[in-house]
């Protein structure tokens, strides 16, 4: 990393992440980074959501599984309100329609949790350079070959006909005989794989894409 950055090229950053620990870490990892003028921490799709017509920033490093927000909505807008903003995903999917979704949306680079935490100091480097960046296991999980990402689990499959016949989380632990916090974890699966907003979304994507059919007659 060069360390003579001029300091008029330094790049303004925002950080959205609802864990405090991780929000922690990265705060520790970037302190006094030469590629870097200013970096704003954020914990809430919410609170960036607001920012985002009264704060511009260079470069926009988000999580898309805050829990508040449809992480794949949250970057469709900013590339929309700011079309040259530099955009880095730091995510914990390595699932190969994700890789595909997040090349779809143009985003400038991508980073693991589970990968080494300097890969996030490389995608900085090369936005501020105005190169993409996708760290190595990423890219290994986004080119190898796999059946269609979008295709939900045969799992996923019995959430979703569940949802569609309108039964809460709850219920559907007790009808699938799994925890609520799986029911949860499938729900989100499922929203990120048909870029859902909300429960009815997903259920009219997926009858247009033909996991579900209308009417809905199978008995749960």
């Amino acid at each position: 990393m060069d360390n003579q950055t001029n300091t008029e090229k330094r790049l303004s950053l925002v950080v959205l992440d609802d864990h405090p620990l991780v929000l922690e870490g990265l705060r520790s990892l970037l302190e006094g980074n030469p590629y870097l003028r200013s970096t704003t921490y954020v914990r809430s799709g919410k609170e960036l959501m607001s920012m985002l017509l009264l704060q511009r920033y260079d470069v926009y490093m988000v999580d898309i599984d805050v829990s508040d927000t449809d992480g794949l909505t949250l970057i469709s807008k900013i590339r929309a309100a700011y079309p040259d903003a530099r955009i880095i995903v730091n995510t914990l999917h390595e699932e190969q329609w994700m890789a595909h979704r997040l090349k779809d949306l143009d985003v400038d680079a991508v980073t693991l949790r589970t990968s080494d935490p300097a890969n996030i100091l490389n995608a900085i480097e090369a936005v501020a350079k105005g190169q993409k960046y996708y760290c190595p296991e990423f890219h290994r999980h986004e080119t190898r070959r796999q059946p269609r990402a979008e295709t939900p689990s045969p799992r996923e499959m019995e959430v979703l006909k569940a949802m569609a016949h309108g039964y809460s989380t709850v219920e559907i632990s007790h009808i699938l005989f799994i925890s609520e916090n799986t029911v949860e974890t499938h729900r989100k699966n499922l929203m990120l794989k048909f870029g859902a907003r909300n429960a009815t979304d997903l259920v009219l994507r997926a009858i247009e894409r033909g996991h579900l059919t209308l009417p809905l007659t199978d008995e749960m």
